[in-house]
């Protein structure tokens, strides 16, 4: 019964659980910052205008991507 003494990795280290989720918090932000951004460049060249969507694009995806992390920070605490 070895492997009932065998504690997971997480349960022996906590600090990296929390390491792991703090990570995960700042790869969504960047993921949906960087893809707002594309899109707004994208828009910008397809229509050839001034930077307009990348700017309006790229604020809306700040204010979504804190959004999301304020929502996954309440739930994962209840």
């Amino acid at each position: 019964m070895a492997w009932l003494k065998k504690k997971s990795l997480l349960q022996k280290k906590p600090e990296l659980f929390n390491a792991l989720k703090y990570t995960n918090i700042a790869i969504q932000m960047a993921v949906i910052i960087g893809l707002g951004t594309y899109a707004g460049v994208s828009l910008d060249a397809y229509f050839e205008c001034k930077p307009i969507f990348t700017v309006i694009l790229s604020l809306f995806a700040v204010f979504a991507a804190i959004y999301v992390v304020i929502k996954d920070f309440i739930h994962k605490n209840d």
